[in-house]
């Protein structure tokens, strides 16, 4: 089972063949960045096209069953996720509404402050908010699963400690390997994987050691240290692939409305745009490449079949339904 917890492609045809030729069996992908309500909406109906044009490839996914019909019927399925809680506003309603359209991951901030919690790239981290501490028990109470990949230390153990279910980072690596921003250190990794959550490896090359030169080996020898220590059950891929998008994409994920500067995030001014990825996974296709560089450095059959998709399973299973 293979099985991806983050991608925001410039999704086409060709990507979804490329997901059936990578043999993915489900995707976690973004519908939200600094969406409001409405405009999340649209991105839905978005992808609601896309399952009618593209039958033979793709289905919507909502429970972790649906992974099954499409591993059976040869196809991808593609659960909702937003990177920031814009699309509930200032609304805690919106929270069963999302998660009724087809929502199942929501981060609680996106590099900045939000409503909720405090974004990684802030100076200073209070903490969860009072309505942070809300809008995580009603997303509890729904099953939409608390992401918290751009959120700041505090926030992030805050969020672990508070939430009656586990939470997640999707999308980043130990900042022990690579001390960018994004990547997380071991309070934070503790504090998720200590309470049953789910860490996602990131292929996005400012979250690697190396960039773009990051090697097989050294990404898979990452994996296999941070396994050890935090247990590999807890592990996935979350690769953060944006494959196909416009430079003006990314400067859409760092800005949106909140400023008039450009921000580079991980970038420069020097190098605003998207990076190239490593030579190695270049797209969907190269999913294989993964489990084998697992199998070099070490990882057991059944321990390469967790860290490929078996673990995200087991916690989509859990965790996309009401509270019981």
């Amino acid at each position: 089972m293979r099985i991806d917890g983050l991608q925001y492609a410039n999704w086409s045809e060709k990507i979804f063949r490329q997901m059936r030729d990578g043999g993915l069996d489900a995707v976690h992908v973004t519908v939200a960045y600094h969406e409001t309500f409405r405009e999340t909406v649209l991105q839905l109906e978005r992808w609601n096209r896309w399952f009618e044009a593209h039958p033979d490839l793709i289905l919507r996914g909502s429970t972790a069953a649906d992974i099954d019909h499409a591993r059976d019927t040869g196809r991808t399925a593609i659960f909702f996720g937003a990177q920031n809680p814009s699309p509930i506003e200032d609304d805690i309603g919106l929270v069963e509404i999302l998660h009724r359209l087809g929502l199942r991951f929501m981060q609680l901030s996106y590099n900045n402050q939000s409503l909720l919690a405090t974004g990684c790239y802030e100076a200073e981290d209070p903490g969860l908010t009072r309505m942070g501490r809300a809008v995580i028990a009603e997303m509890n109470r729904v099953g939409l699963v608390v992401d918290m990949s751009h959120s700041a230390d505090r926030s992030t153990i805050e969020a672990a400690e508070v939430s009656a279910r586990p939470i997640a980072i999707t999308h980043a690596n130990p900042a022990a390997w690579h001390p960018a921003r994004r990547n997380k250190s071991d309070a934070v990794l503790r504090a998720v994987t200590g309470r049953g959550g789910m860490l996602g490896f990131s292929l996005y090359p400012h979250h690697l050691k190396d960039g773009s030169a990051c090697t097989l080996d050294n990404f898979c020898r990452m994996i296999a240290e941070t396994a050890d220590r935090y247990g590999v059950e807890h592990m996935g891929i979350g690769s953060d692939l944006c494959q196909d998008q416009p430079d003006s994409v990314v400067e859409w994920m760092r800005v949106g409305r909140w400023t008039k500067d450009i921000d580079y995030g991980e970038g420069s001014a020097a190098a605003p745009g998207f990076p190239p990825m490593p030579d190695w996974f270049r797209d969907n296709r190269d999913f294989g490449r993964l489990a084998e560089g697992l199998a070099a450095v070490g990882l057991s059959h059944a321990e390469i079949e967790g860290v490929m998709g078996g673990n995200w399973y087991r916690f989509f299973a859990a965790n996309f339904g009401p509270a019981p």
